[in-house]
């Protein structure tokens, strides 16, 4: 039986890939669910314990080290063993460096986008190593190329990069892989509730979302990189060649990012 534990379980990217993996898996997958939301996690391991698979629901703030290291001991206590470790909670944020009075939501963000991951990789290292597993960090097209108004959220996402690109080369004579995923806009409400300029839950999108990846999509790419054990997923054509055209002509890179961001949203 395969143990997969997933971090921002309850909805979005997360649910998606859980329901998606329990329905290839069936009865040889246990799943270990973790986000703040119980109530939305019963839903999610509702829907995966109908098509077979084992389920376990663990109330977890990522930002909280002792809740990461917990959901790791839970874990091993119930199935004696962890194969996959998917780094998917995270936060989004849209708000213009000057407008921001107060810098402790940064704080915040960081500790949930880049220290959440680190904690949790952290506890479940020795178990990955154990049965030669896999890690997944789920980052963000602003983990690669800085865009308008994601000063904080892109901050957070070039650190979860860096952060696993360093850790693959450690691991690799552990048996362990590290793949690095980066979604693109992708249709789920995360910039709806991520912060604003105040520190408060955001309620739209700055982002131009007409051509948001959808959910099923992106979690079917997360899958088969993970089982492609690949070292990255970059998800969109603009992505790939952007990483690109960011070294030889990086003007062209930042008038790209300006125009992914809605006039009211850009810098004034």
């Amino acid at each position: 039986m395969r143990v997969v534990i997933i971090t921002g379980a309850s909805d979005g990217i997360g649910a998606e890939v859980a329901r998606q993996l329990a329905a290839k898996e069936g009865a040889g997958l246990a799943l270990v669910l973790a986000a703040r939301n119980s109530a939305m996690l019963a839903a999610v391991a509702g829907e995966c314990a109908a098509l077979g698979a084992q389920t376990l629901v663990l109330q977890t703030d990522v930002s909280v080290q002792d809740d990461c290291k917990r959901m790791v001991a839970d874990t091993v206590a119930r199935f004696g063993r962890i194969d996959v470790l998917i780094n998917n909670a995270g936060r989004s944020a849209h708000a213009l460096f000057e407008d921001v009075s107060d810098l402790g939501w940064y704080e915040d963000l960081m500790r949930v986008n880049l220290w959440g991951s680190v904690w949790c990789t952290h506890a479940a290292l020795p178990h990955l190593k154990a049965s030669h597993g896999s890690i997944v960090a789920v980052s963000s097209l602003a983990g690669l190329v800085g865009v308008p108004g994601r000063t904080a959220y892109g901050a957070s996402k070039f650190a979860v990069s860096g952060f696993f690109e360093a850790l693959r080369s450690e691991l690799k004579g552990a048996g362990v892989s590290v793949t690095t995923a980066y979604p693109g806009v992708v249709a789920t409400r995360i910039r709806y509730r991520g912060y604003n300029a105040e520190g408060k839950e955001h309620g739209s999108s700055s982002l131009k979302e007409d051509n948001a990846m959808p959910v099923e999509e992106c979690a079917a790419l997360i899958i088969d990189g993970m089982n492609r054990r690949k070292r990255e997923v970059v998800m969109t054509a603009k992505g790939k060649l952007g990483r690109f055209l960011k070294l030889l002509v990086p003007g062209l890179i930042e008038n790209m990012a300006l125009a992914a961001v809605k006039d009211d949203a850009k810098p004034h």
